[in-house]
């Protein structure tokens, strides 16, 4: 028992060492490379850029306050279990973002929008990738996803309903700053994207293979089917040590998606086994992947 305490402890210091570094970078991102050169970006980051062009009040508190609304609204719709991986970061994030405003750093000499929209995508892809390889989440619009799809269209994918959401910030930051500017947000949010890429999955992985054993399969491959909308195999197993018959849940999807399920998995059954494997290439007349037959002829 005293082990495992030990280990927990462990796990919590490790834990908040990586995301204070991923927060730092966030920030950094954000206030000495995004702000300075007149740049947007979508999700909660987006939202708060468009509302500090019309107030008066510092960047990192308009965030703070935006955060904290949305920490709130998710322990009431989705439950604390879920809040409990937004918290940190939620208070965190906005904390460390008004520490970076005070030392007024600027990382490039001159006004380079490009320039920024690339070391602003790299920063923060790296910031969250961090953070959703340790389990946390910055409470942005991958929340917000959630939450609507809760209350209002739970028949949408959230990969969908994620991508509705930045895409409406960015498009209003187009009609609010300017039709270039949304143009290098949707650089930055691809950038972004890459970056978590990379930084859970390595470089040239595109598709992965994930392998969850869990006594819930029925709850966990609906949300596949209807949620991601991808297949799922399902094979019933029998564990050699406890003799329990458990089914195995096969699936190929990005590694965003991939993301996603892994949140999914943690709530609907904390005790399932999940193992991702980095697939080359996936090849499936029909099926959403490669034609073979293409492939063959090429």
């Amino acid at each position: 028992m005293k082990k495992i305490t030990e280990e927990r402890v462990k796990n919590l210091v490790v834990d908040f060492i990586l995301i204070l570094i991923a927060c730092c970078l966030g920030a950094f991102a954000t206030v000495s490379i995004m702000l300075p050169n007149g740049l947007s970006s979508g999700g909660l980051t987006g939202v708060i850029r468009i509302l500090h062009n019309y107030l008066p009040l510092d960047f990192s508190a308009m965030y703070y306050i935006g955060a904290l609304i949305i920490l709130a609204i998710c322990a009431i719709v989705l439950g604390l279990k879920e809040a409990k991986k937004i918290v940190l970061m939620s208070i965190m994030y906005p904390t460390v973002m008004v520490v970076f405003e005070q030392m007024n750093f600027q990382l490039l000499e001159e006004k380079d929008m490009f320039l920024a929209a690339i070391y602003c995508g790299i920063f923060s892809g790296i910031c969250s990738g961090i953070a959703f390889s340790r389990g946390y989440s910055s409470g942005g619009s991958d929340t917000v996803a959630k939450i609507i799809q809760k209350k209002l269209f739970p028949h949408v994918s959230l990969s969908k309903l994620l991508m509705a959401i930045d895409a409406g910030v960015i498009v209003t930051s187009g009609f609010v700053f300017g039709r270039n500017i949304a143009l290098y947000a949707l650089v930055t949010t691809v950038i972004i994207s890459k970056t978590i890429d990379f930084i859970l999955f390595g470089l040239a992985t595109k598709i992965i293979q994930v392998e969850i054993i869990t006594e819930k399969p029925e709850e966990i491959s609906d949300y596949i089917m209807n949620d991601m909308e991808r297949g799922v195999s399902i094979e019933n197993i029998i564990g050699a040590y406890s003799g329990k018959q458990k089914q195995k849940l096969l699936i190929l999807c990005s590694p965003r998606e991939g993301i996603l399920l892994r949140q999914h998995v943690a709530k609907a059954d904390p005790k399932a086994l999940v193992t991702i494997i980095h697939v080359d290439s996936v090849w499936g007349n029909g099926n959403g992947f490669n034609d073979i037959d293409k492939e063959l002829n090429a």
